[in-house]
């Protein structure tokens, strides 16, 4: 029998779809709690659709990007905009100890699920509300996805350009993921203060602010540096530290050096690089003589790295103490010994005889990697969720006939 998850016997209802907001349930219920979703009878959560427009590739008839955003939910088919379906949201919410939506402040009130509506249905709930821009202010309305509100917006896209190229697009789902998995630290972190005051929360959390957490350090120069030189993009012939650089290797292929303490690694580093007498340079020996001579460096290290293959300078530097990681693929990683030995990424059954490789919740409790289960299918939770609310089979027959439910 597997291990209840910290979070077990935590109950979530969540109205939201998707990555941002169902990211942090799905963390939830990879942590222990049950979170039921509650999707429209008839579109669903509009993030299953991605794939029938090409946004999502397809593996056996799997969404793996659906399957990341709400492994291990209950999904349960209600019409919130019937008066039936609204109704046996407030029932759901009754035994919930945490709501939590990304719909818009006009949508929340047109449903009755803002906070003072929900409160009569559920005093003591913790109240979760993610949004693209904040709570508040000109904006606080507007909708908006990680590639506006956390990319862009927050001024990582500019960080993230090099001088005089056009602006990239992040990865998908890039901040999404991020902020999801904060505000779940922030669902833990209210469940804690109830059980402690008895107090529940209202929780606001944004992309925007996700974002602007990210890139805090250059948010925070910003507005220090009256010159507005923050961010500036430097020649990596005039490092500071040319060992806080990445290097070619002879395949084409990048070893990523970051040693904060270099005059302490630099020795053994030209040991391992096969040029000991590099170290005795009187252009390198230190870290004042590297940054004086830093074009000098770079050129000589750019040399070295050249001569050898990724997979060479994996082998040499092994046993070398500083920090370095190669550049790898995201193949790689999933195949990296070290993501396989933490049980970071783990095969999900998908419930037709194969599996999906899903990465885990980045924190384990009690040294146990989580276990996330699949995704459920659109509404496929509804009858069961409903027969343990209380109502009868021809209660939930009618209720499907009359289009409450799914």
């Amino acid at each position: 029998m597997a291990e209840a998850g910290p979070l077990a016997g935590v109950r979530v209802v969540e109205v939201a779809t998707h990555v941002f907001v169902p990211m942090a349930s799905a963390v939830l219920a990879e942590w222990g709690a049950t979170v039921v979703k509650v999707e429209h009878p008839v579109t669903g959560d509009p993030y299953r659709a991605l794939t029938t427009v090409g946004l999502h590739n397809v593996y056996r008839g799997v969404d793996p990007f659906f399957q990341s955003a709400n492994r291990g939910k209950r999904s349960v088919g209600i019409d919130l905009a019937h008066p039936d379906g609204r109704a046996l949201l407030g029932r759901l919410l009754g035994a919930a100890d945490v709501f939590v939506t990304s719909l818009r402040a006009d949508a929340r009130r047109k449903l009755r699920i803002d906070v003072a509506d929900v409160r009569v249905d559920a005093p003591s709930v913790i109240y979760v509300r993610g949004t693209a821009f904040g709570a508040r202010g000109p904006d606080a309305n507007r909708g908006g996805y990680d590639t506006g509100a956390y990319w862009a917006r927050s001024g990582m896209q500019h960080l993230h350009t090099p001088a005089g190229q056009w602006p990239g697009p992040p990865r998908p789902a890039f901040g999404d993921v991020v902020a999801g998995l904060a505000l779940a630290g922030a669902v833990s972190t209210a469940l804690y203060r109830r059980a402690a005051t008895g107090e529940p929360s209202v929780i606001d959390s944004s992309l925007l602010a996700a974002g602007l957490w990210q890139v805090q350090p250059d948010v925070v120069n910003a507005r220090l540096d009256a010159e507005g030189h923050t961010g500036a993009r430097t020649d990596r012939h005039a490092a500071w530290n040319p060992l806080m650089l990445t290097y070619r290797t002879a395949d084409d292929r990048f070893v990523a050096l970051m040693m904060l303490s270099p005059d302490r690694y630099w020795p053994d580093l030209c040991v391992a690089l096969g040029c000991p007498e590099l170290a005795e340079d009187p252009r390198f020996v230190d870290l004042d003589a590297r940054r004086r001579n830093a074009a000098a460096c770079v050129d000589a290290l750019d040399a070295v790295f050249a001569t050898r293959t990724l997979a060479r300078w994996s082998e040499a530097l092994a046993s070398f103490a500083g920090e370095w990681a190669p550049v790898q693929t995201p193949r790689e990683a999933h195949d990296d010994p070290q993501v396989v030995a933490n049980g970071y990424v783990a095969d999900v059954e998908m419930g037709a005889g194969f599996g999906l490789p899903m990465v885990t919740a980045p924190a384990q409790f009690d040294g146990r990697p989580s276990r996330p289960a699949r995704a459920p299918e659109h509404g496929e939770h509804t009858e069961d969720v409903l027969l343990e609310l209380g109502l009868t089979w021809p209660e939930i027959t009618d209720l499907k006939e009359r289009g409450a439910v799914l």
